[in-house]
């Protein structure tokens, strides 16, 4: 059976712990794979491989780190296919959505090729009598991501291209579920010619996480993940003094007013909560129905779900594909099991969904509640699986009090013609992204993704100008070539006059 091991120093490492976690095909339920999860020394190691190449990266010059990502970018792009099949055989999305991570991933990886625009300083002459004032950014020295089971690629690329472009080392601990693709990332670093170092891989679980949580060397900590798990992480990280971006879970709701084009709303319903088997922080598990659309509205979305092409992966004919782990489905079809005892009408339960030939894959059918009381687990759990919710609303009011009261507030969405309600919605509704007619509306690289409420721990964002900031520091010079005039003793404070 492989093994998937740890990348230190530029090359791979063997695991010695002895400690190995399974790695499935979800398509299978087969074990295919292992990986070594790393002990204490191997952080260590790998934290000291960055510290040491941090001497000489982060005095780099900009030439040199963006010429190392521009080389990346073009290898990345020409392994596109391959790195989407790692995806596909260890997550089970189908090729065109592992593709499309692939290509957002890219994307920042070209918005890092363009850091010298990002890092540029300012300047302030004649503050005073011969005094200038500058500021500058510099980076922090060495930075780690802590990265998710469903983006096994792209989170990373949110991460460390933005990072080394700064002028940090890092180090990952990817999701020990479907470790392949960023292994890979790191052999095309390396052919891209980055400096032995720069950028590691630790594999593991909870004991290599707090022990990059409590390294001394480790300044900033970047983490996508659970709600549970992002608080811990912030509390952690802020107990040993570091810097901490991290991203919790969703309940994205999806708004949809009576004058929206139906037709087109529950299209967008169904891209947005059954793509990738609805394992995404921004898919929709709640649509809103306002007024007298939820009957319709629901009836559209049903037809279309049960339409839906459910298979492995690699089909070409498949349009969703299975869960990540057999533990997963069952707690995910459990929410449905339940629904109806809870108040929830199952429009369509997908709880007995086989595929022939394919019986041990982790497959789960697709699965629509209407009229989900707000008390409902489906309704105040993250799911994170193929089932949407509907609740209804009588009025806009009712149905942005409904939002707003959620306790995430990562993504929503608003569905309507009305202008006037869109910019008012914009405006009023408490999450960190806001999408119009848009129902994943996941920024480009060159802003930046983040929520509000128990969807981020932490100030800033991931990628786009916050990405920047968080991976640097600042730094205020002041300067003064004095006249051989002046002088003299004075012990008031500094004035700018």
């Amino acid at each position: 059976m492989k093994t998937i091991h740890h990348w230190i120093g530029g090359k791979p490492v063997e695991g010695t712990s002895g400690r190995f976690g399974p790695v499935y095909d979800p398509a299978t339920g087969a074990q295919g794979k292992r990986i070594a999860f790393a002990t204490t020394d191997e952080v260590d190691a790998a934290v000291a491989s960055a510290r040491a190449a941090f001497a000489s990266w982060g005095g780099s010059s900009l030439a040199k780190r963006t010429a190392v990502l521009f080389r990346f970018r073009e290898l990345l792009d020409a392994h596109r296919d391959e790195i989407a099949a790692l995806i596909t055989a260890e997550h089970g999305k189908v090729h065109s959505d592992a593709l499309g991570e692939v290509a957002r991933g890219l994307e920042i990886v070209e918005l890092a090729c363009g850091i010298s625009s990002q890092l540029k300083g300012e300047l302030s002459t004649e503050v005073s009598n011969r005094v200038d004032v500058a500021s500058i950014r510099q980076p922090l020295g060495v930075v780690a991501g802590i990265t998710p089971f469903n983006f096994p690629a792209m989170v990373p690329m949110w991460m460390f291209p933005l990072a080394i472009a700064c002028g940090n080392t890092f180090v990952l601990k990817p999701s020990e579920k479907d470790p392949s693709a960023s292994f890979r990332l790191a052999e095309l670093l390396a052919e891209a010619g980055l400096p032995e170092g720069v950028f590691n891989i630790v594999q593991g679980d909870k004991a290599a996480v707090d022990r990059l949580l409590e390294h001394p060397d480790v300044a900033a900590v970047s983490f996508v993940g659970s709600t549970p798990i992002a608080k811990y992480i912030q509390l952690r990280a802020v107990e040993h003094g570091k810097r901490v971006q991290a991203l919790g879970g969703a309940k994205n709701h999806m708004l949809v007013l009576p004058d929206a084009d139906l037709d087109y709303a529950a299209d967008q319903a169904i891209n947005a909560a059954y793509g990738s088997a609805g394992e995404r922080c921004m898919a929709v598990s709640v649509v809103v129905a306002v007024g007298d659309t939820g009957d319709e509205l629901v009836a559209r979305i049903a037809e279309r779900a049960k339409n839906l092409r459910i298979g492995p992966g690699t089909d070409p004919a498949s349009e969703m594909g299975p869960l990540i782990t057999r533990e997963h489905r069952d707690k995910v079809a459990s929410y449905v099991a339940g629904a109806a005892a809870q108040g929830a009408e199952v429009v369509v339960d997908g709880t007995g969904y086989s595929v022939e030939g394919h019986e041990d894959g982790f497959f789960l059918g697709v699965s629509l509640l209407d009229k989900v009381p707000v008390t409902a687990d489906a309704y105040r759990d993250e799911i994170f699986g193929p089932v949407l919710c509907v609740v209804r609303a009588g009025t806009y009011d009712e149905a942005i009090e409904l939002i707003n009261s959620s306790r995430w507030g990562n993504g929503t969405a608003i569905f309507t013609r009305d202008g006037g309600a869109a910019r008012r919605f914009q405006l009023e509704v408490q999450a960190g992204m806001v999408g119009v007619n848009v129902p994943i509306p996941v920024p480009v690289g060159y802003h930046s993704f983040g929520g509000w409420k128990d969807s981020l721990f932490g100030d800033l964002h991931v990628y786009g100008n916050d990405g920047v900031a968080f991976y640097t520091r600042g730094k205020v010079i002041t300067t003064r070539w004095p006249d051989p005039a002046d002088g003299g003793i004075n012990l008031g404070f500094p004035s700018h006059s």
